[in-house]
């Protein structure tokens, strides 16, 4: 069940070099590497021959060369050279060729037609090219656990109260009424807590003493896409409509995930904050708190999805789950919607 015709974020661009690198998303083997002129290039990891993985290879230039019999194949898939037979190049020795980018310090590519593959539907990321705003380094984690369970997860304001007890959990986590709301790219779960001190996360961040007026914003989009936007401003001064005073403070949490099979998803994110943009320090103490706070959230999917997955009685679900339910609904008819275009 995923989405194809879409971006999906393959990793961080720092971490893909010259090297042949075995990948696999939406339960496709791919071969990610980069041109001599630092472009990247995304290939079927499989030589059509017989099927020997193509990262065992060699790179030559932009092309890489079958370990097994030399087969060369350019980025576009085609194949250049069959050295076994000279001038007989195989008419069906092609691979896939998946559409990359980089962008935002990560690498993105196109699952579906490339054809579609336009680089203006990555997801945009407000404010990242303003100065006063920073950002952590961020990072990744493999979750043995099915994607939808990470976006149902990331659509639920009230976990925090019970599994984030350290990091982002605080007054009227547990019981403060939500609001739940659809986009044209997905769901928007959110609420306004008032007259709370800061979550332990933000208590040193904020610029501002005393309680705090304090905005969950849990938005999930297509395909797999979380905004979760924290905002904290002295009590008194938030609340819907209300405008940003010169202490409110902003914090996004932007997270991407890439099913890698239906029981194995690859989490990536960062911070992007309106506050102390070259303070490393900072940033250094965001990203190790988003790290513990994720690797709680990977303890309780991992069970999730092993109890889902073979459960002994029905499950049910609560009040809560009816963001989730909203996306998963959206999710499954772009999903049917896209399997009948390509009939």
């Amino acid at each position: 069940m995923y989405l194809r015709n879409c971006w999906y974020v393959a990793g961080w661009s720092k971490d893909y070099n010259r090297e042949l690198k075995a990948e696999k998303f939406l339960g496709e083997d791919i071969v990610v590497y980069r041109r001599e002129d630092g472009s990247p290039a995304a290939l079927e990891n499989a030589c059509p021959h017989r099927k020997i993985p193509l990262s065992e290879g060699t790179l030559s230039g932009d092309n890489i060369i079958c370990a097994y019999h030399g087969l060369t194949f350019n980025p576009k898939g085609e194949c250049a050279d069959a050295p076994t037979q000279p001038g007989q190049i195989p008419r069906r020795a092609v691979v896939k060729s998946y559409p990359t980018v980089d962008r935002y310090r990560l690498l993105w590519i196109w699952m579906g037609d490339p054809e579609l593959a336009n680089p203006d539907l990555i997801f945009p990321i407000e404010n990242f090219e303003d100065p006063t705003w920073g950002y952590t380094d961020g990072g990744v984690l493999d979750i043995k656990c099915n994607y939808l369970w990470v976006c149902d997860n990331l659509l639920d304001p009230s976990h925090v109260a019970w599994v984030h007890v350290t990091s982002f959990a605080g007054g009227g986590t547990d019981d403060e009424p939500l609001e739940v709301q659809k986009t044209d790219r997905g769901v928007v779960v959110s609420r306004w807590i008032s007259g709370n001190a800061p979550s332990p996360y933000y208590a040193d961040l904020v610029k501002f003493e005393g309680n705090c007026d304090r905005l969950q914003h849990y938005e999930m989009c297509m395909p797999a896409i979380a905004l979760n936007k924290s905002i904290y401003t002295p009590e008194g001064t938030g609340g819907e409509g209300k405008p940003n005073i010169d202490l409110t403070y902003i914090n996004i949490s932007y997270n991407f995930m890439t099913p890698i099979d239906d029981d194995n998803t690859r989490y990536f994110w960062f911070q992007h904050r309106n506050t102390d943009p070259d303070n490393k320090a900072i940033s250094e103490k965001m990203n190790a708190g988003a790290l513990m706070a994720f690797e709680e959230d990977r303890s309780v999917l991992e069970h999730v999805h092993a109890g889902m997955k073979n459960p002994n009685s029905p499950n049910i679900d609560l009040g809560l789950d009816v963001g989730a339910k909203q996306f998963r609904l959206m999710l499954k008819r772009k999903i049917q919607a896209e399997e009948i275009c390509e009939k």
